[in-house]
């Protein structure tokens, strides 16, 4: 009579270890994806590079993926500060050029004692003596420079656009008559005028770029306690702005922005 064979009972607690083989692979591939995320958000090209050659001799023993580790170049700092300086500069030097036509025009004009430009951190400042455009206490520009503003319009047609500050200057002598209150009134007033008509005589200019300000006896370049410092004094400033800051920033993005649809736009064109 054969004898029943006693089936083994598994120890009580006994734990299979079958589960750990899957486990040990799971966190392996865990370790490995985090290692290649921080390896990817470093700009170290060449230690992801030196990275990207282990895992793929360990996994394949080959090529793979991860010899190109990133789709786009590292952004490099000192690339992006050369560029914004080389933008800078490139607007500096547009700016040098209006300024070579402007006093072109002066010298064709023979107004070089009335005209005068200079190169600032603000951008190209054409100073206009009070004298060659208004009348003693008035705020319009006389008959016969009018043609002279026309034609200085002509210079301030910019692409891409640029903004323009016109602004009124007087000396401190008080000003108290029928049509102006005080200096304040009279130097915004000339500027307005002076703005009107550069803007209203030139099609191409666009009127969202040009601003008109007065300041009065304030902020004068020379002393009021002289007739010569006076004069000085009274005048009108055409501020031609920059397109690019110092630190490389545009002082005007939506002429940026109007430059780039038209290059946009020619070379959709030249597609066509």
């Amino acid at each position: 009579m054969a004898k029943k064979t006693r089936k083994r009972k598994k120890e009580h607690g006994e734990i299979p270890e079958s589960w750990l083989l899957p486990y040990s692979d799971l966190l392996t591939l865990l370790l490995a994806l985090f290692i290649v995320l921080f390896a990817s958000s470093s700009v170290d090209t060449q230690k992801l590079y030196q990275l990207s050659s282990v895992f793929n001799a360990v996994f394949d023993g080959g090529s793979g993926v991860m010899e190109y580790p990133s789709a786009v170049d590292p952004t490099n700092p000192k690339s992006i500060a050369n560029s914004k300086n080389s933008a800078y500069l490139e607007d500096q030097k547009s700016l040098s050029k209006i300024k070579g036509k402007v006093d072109d025009f002066i010298a064709v004009h023979e107004l070089e004692k009335q005209f005068e430009t200079k190169l600032t951190d603000d951008g190209l400042l054409v100073t206009i003596r009070d004298s060659v455009l208004y009348d003693p206490g008035k705020a319009d520009v006389k008959e016969e420079y009018k043609a002279t503003a026309k034609e200085l319009s002509k210079l301030l047609v910019f692409d891409p656009k640029r903004n323009v500050v016109i602004t009124g200057y007087t000396d401190n002598v008080p000003m108290h008559n029928a049509e102006f209150a005080s200096n304040w009134e009279l130097s915004v007033m000339r500027a307005v005028n002076f703005l009107t008509l550069i803007v209203d005589n030139n099609p191409k200019l666009d009127s969202a770029y040009f601003s008109a300000k007065g300041y009065g006896e304030n902020n004068p370049i020379a002393t009021n306690n002289t007739a010569e410092g006076r004069a000085k004094n009274r005048r009108v400033e055409v501020l031609i702005q920059p397109l690019v800051k110092k630190d490389g920033t545009p002082t005007n993005p939506s002429s940026q922005t109007d430059s780039l649809n038209k290059t946009d736009n020619k070379e959709t064109k030249t597609t066509k």
